[in-house]
């Protein structure tokens, strides 16, 4: 099959949305990934009266049952995925007290901690292992994963950084392991035309992130650039619209 295939987690909404609508106009085909079907389904209907290639595929990132069934789902109709985005993620609220300021390390909790790294690292992790077979069929495969500039360290640890006081530890440090996870992943691909990258959105407009400073469609183009590069192109970086960023 000569067309690229690519799924999207979290396509329905938000930059995955977007990701997916950039991608499709590139003349992919895309797989709009989402855990509700109605909400799925509308957003495969809106991309299509737009004339773009895309289906909906159920796949909840914290359900690890879906992640088996999607990739049975896509082996059997495409034999092949492209392009993985690894777009689903979570921001709880519980990271603010009833005043709005940023709960600390210290007194963040534990079930706080346990659900934002299982949706942000380990079921991703999970959702990556199980396409990655189908991946490595491609004949140049992309795996890219929504990260976050408040993932890096270096820029946590940098006084002069304007995110030096943003810390929320759950969400934060969630990012800063998946950052952790592509460095070693893209070392063990480092020899297959298989890239792997994550990215730094900026900060975007979206029902997470109301107080954002950037458009959807801007957010997306750092997961659209990754998804699309070159086979002369980087892999195992941090990237925002081009620039590496600091782990």
């Amino acid at each position: 099959m000569s067309q690229k295939i690519a799924l999207v987690t979290g396509a329905n909404r938000g930059i995955g949305f977007e990701t997916a609508r950039q991608l499709g106009k590139q003349g992919i085909k895309v797989l709009i990934g989402a855990r509700s079907e109605k909400k799925g389904k509308e957003a495969e209907a809106t991309l299509k009266a737009e004339g773009l290639d895309v289906e909906y595929i159920n796949i909840d990132v914290d359900n690890t049952e879906t992640h088996a069934a999607a990739a049975k789902e896509i082996e059997d109709k495409y034999g092949k995925l492209d392009i993985l985005i690894n777009n689903a993620g979570i921001f709880l609220a519980e990271e603010f007290d009833a005043d709005g300021g940023m709960v600390p390390a210290s007194k963040t909790s534990q079930e706080t901690f346990r659900k934002t790294f299982d949706t942000n690292f380990f079921n991703t992790i999970d959702v990556t292992q199980n396409l990655l077979p189908l991946v490595k069929r491609s004949d140049a495969g992309r795996i890219v994963f929504l990260s976050s500039g408040l993932g890096s360290l270096g820029l946590h640890s940098d006084p002069s950084s304007p995110i030096y006081n943003y810390k929320v530890p759950a969400y934060n440090i969630s990012k800063t392991a998946l950052n952790g996870y592509v460095v070693h992943l893209a070392h063990e691909l480092r020899d297959t035309n298989i890239k792997v990258n994550t990215a730094h959105p900026g900060s975007v407009v979206t029902d997470m992130n109301a107080n954002g400073d950037i458009p959807v469609e801007e957010g997306a183009k750092t997961s659209v650039d990754l998804a699309t590069l070159p086979a002369d192109g980087y892999s195992g970086k941090f990237i925002h619209l081009g620039q590496e960023l600091p782990w």
